[in-house]
């Protein structure tokens, strides 16, 4: 059982101090960005004035296509196929799904209350090439993206089958690739998708941190594929009491 707290408290320490980080960062960005007014920094300018120089037709339906995945329902399904591989029984896939999806919905509604309070203009519309509304900073898409990327990374580390190293490697790029399209679609600076980045990588250590400290012990042992510790193995039965003791 200790041994069982220890890892858990080791899982809390570095969730926690990635996610500490992270929400260092983007707080270091977000006064930069008030501070400027909202003004684009240079190497904004300089990201949004490359991609623009540099569509193709086939580029752009690409484009278009992948960062529309970056949320609704792809991502909403991505976080739910995370939840179904963490647990080890169907009530447990349920519990980690329900998680999973509170976790993306809360970190959208707290994305969508920072937006709204720092009320950054986004790019000319005349660079735009595909739809949005709404306020700039952080962007959204990225941080739904890297919410889902991070939750899925997580669960296929977890219980992903053998040789997971490249499908982890492919979650994680189309984690970034999504928030890069929308500065070479040009409706965000990349100041924007940075933000959105830090906010996603913050917002899933502090769940992670959470869970790993609150969650029942059976919930998280399924998740992790170690068994609660048996009875006998927690605590020795008094042979006072006629209990028998285990053979060496």
């Amino acid at each position: 059982m200790a041994g069982g707290r220890t890892r858990r408290g080791d899982v809390a320490d570095l969730a926690g101090s990635v996610g500490l980080g992270a929400w260092a960062g983007f707080g270091v960005l977000t006064m930069i960005v008030v501070g400027g007014d909202g003004t684009p920094m240079t190497w904004d300018a300089a990201a949004l004035s490359w991609s623009v120089g540099h569509r193709t037709a086939v580029a752009l339906a690409l484009a278009r296509g992948l960062t529309a995945t970056g949320t609704g329902v792809v991502a909403y399904g991505l976080v739910i196929l995370a939840g179904i591989l963490l647990g080890r029984t169907a009530r447990h896939r349920l519990a980690w799904a329900a998680l999973a999806v509170g976790c993306l919905a809360a970190g959208q509604a707290v994305r969508f209350g920072l937006m709204t309070l720092v009320h950054r203009e986004r790019p000319a519309q005349a660079d735009w090439r595909t739809a949005a509304s709404g306020w700039s900073f952080p962007s959204g898409h990225t941080t739904t993206a890297a919410l889902t990327a991070g939750l899925l990374v997580v669960a296929l580390l977890l219980r992903g089958p053998r040789g997971r190293v490249p499908l982890v490697a492919v979650v994680a790029c189309w984690g970034l690739l999504v928030g890069l399209t929308r500065v070479y679609l040009g409706v965000h600076w990349l100041s924007d998708v940075l933000g959105g980045w830090l906010l996603g990588v913050g917002w899933l250590g502090l769940c992670l941190c959470a869970a790993a400290w609150w969650l029942p012990d059976r919930l998280v042992a399924g998740a992790t594929g170690r068994a609660p510790l048996p009875l006998e193995d927690r605590a020795p039965q008094d042979s006072a009491r006629g209990g028998r003791s285990r053979p060496a």
